[in-house]
């Protein structure tokens, strides 16, 4: 199956929607001339509404596109996105395409910014992290005319195609296997939520799941910043301060939990008997703790492998008829979830 291209948005199409000349849209598009306020406003406006974003490649080459796939995800300092590179960046070596990398740091606006500059280079596709943008990020990645892949999450609508797991799903399923294993006083520790979708939707399958068995989380902590295993010893701390009788905690990534692993182990607390521990992600970095944290693989070098297999069938007019590829991620239950109590 072949998807026919879109007609790639125009000055045009901006001057019809705001009302003025296409001279005056390009100079405001390009901050040249003199252009009143009230009129750059609303150019801006309705170029930002209509997702449109200048060509910058030149002269006879206005009409195609660079041998570039922009990437762009929201950190380089979370270990989780390397890994996806990787796959990345392995799958696009035997082909003409490049992976360019832009960050976001989790921000809206950011994102804006990037995915603009980005296809404003005109590349020859887009992979880039989550199913949530804003409006005008959405409104650019639809009109982009090229293959747009979004990565890490299938709980939601694609723009295009999107290539990851259910972050629901891997909730749920972290809570079955708590709830068999006996726990049943359990707490939660994680990033703030409004900006990691994912880690939100993992928290909502948690949840659900356990209140269908009756059970309620007993605390929950939640914290801006990286992952670090610092703030893993400090959260746990002040959790097990809090309600000394916890049986179970539940992180939101391997490297808060892995803080709060070294920290029962430096109070002598049973793990797993007095209390259990799991994570999320199944970093390979942390497989010389004093024990294996029970985790779930979030499939990241498979990702990015898909996504950049995506693009590249895509540019030679190859298109699977399925826009979700959903993968299913592991889990280990490693030395700190018991299956049996």
């Amino acid at each position: 199956m072949t998807i026919p291209p879109r007609r790639p948005l125009t000055l045009r199409d901006v001057s019809e929607a705001s009302g003025v000349s296409e001279m005056t849209v390009s100079r405001v598009l390009r901050n040249k001339g003199d252009v009143s306020a009230a009129t750059r406003a609303k150019v801006q406006e309705a170029a930002k509404r209509l997702g449109y974003v200048p060509n910058k490649i030149a002269g006879s080459l206005a009409s195609s596109h660079v041998n570039l796939v922009a990437v762009i995800i929201p950190s380089l300092k979370n270990m989780v996105f390397p890994e996806v590179l990787s796959g990345i960046s392995e799958t696009l070596e035997d082909t003409v395409l490049q992976p360019v990398v832009g960050v976001t740091d989790y921000m809206p606006e950011k994102e804006e910014k990037v995915l603009f500059e980005m296809l404003s280079w005109r590349p020859a596709g887009v992979i880039i992290a989550g199913l949530e943008h804003s409006e005008p990020s959405r409104a650019m990645l639809a009109q982009a005319g090229v293959p747009v892949v979004e990565i890490m999450d299938t709980d939601g609508e694609p723009v295009d195609s999107c290539v990851g797991i259910s972050h629901r799903r891997a909730g749920r399923k972290m809570a079955e296997a708590i709830l068999e294993a006996g726990y049943r006083r359990i707490g939660f520790m994680g990033t703030k939520m409004p900006l990691d979708h994912r880690a939100r939707k993992r928290f909502e399958g948690f949840t659900r799941t356990l209140a269908k068995s009756g059970i309620e989380i007993i605390d929950q902590d939640f914290y801006s910043g990286g992952s670090a295993l610092a703030k893993g010893r400090e959260m746990t701390a002040e959790m097990l301060g809090r309600n000394p009788d916890l049986d179970f905690l539940y992180f939101s990534n391997d490297m808060i939990g892995a803080g709060g692993l070294l920290y029962l182990l430096e109070q002598n607390i049973d793990v797993p008997g007095q209390i259990g521990l799991a994570g999320f992600n199944g970093v390979e970095l942390l497989d010389g703790l004093p024990r294996k944290l029970a985790t779930m693989d979030a499939c990241r070098h498979e990702i990015g492998v898909r996504a950049a297999q995506i693009i590249a069938a895509r540019t030679k007019g190859i298109v699977d008829q399925d826009p979700i590829t959903t993968l299913s991620p592991k889990l280990t239950f490693g030395d700190t979830l018991i299956r049996d109590r």
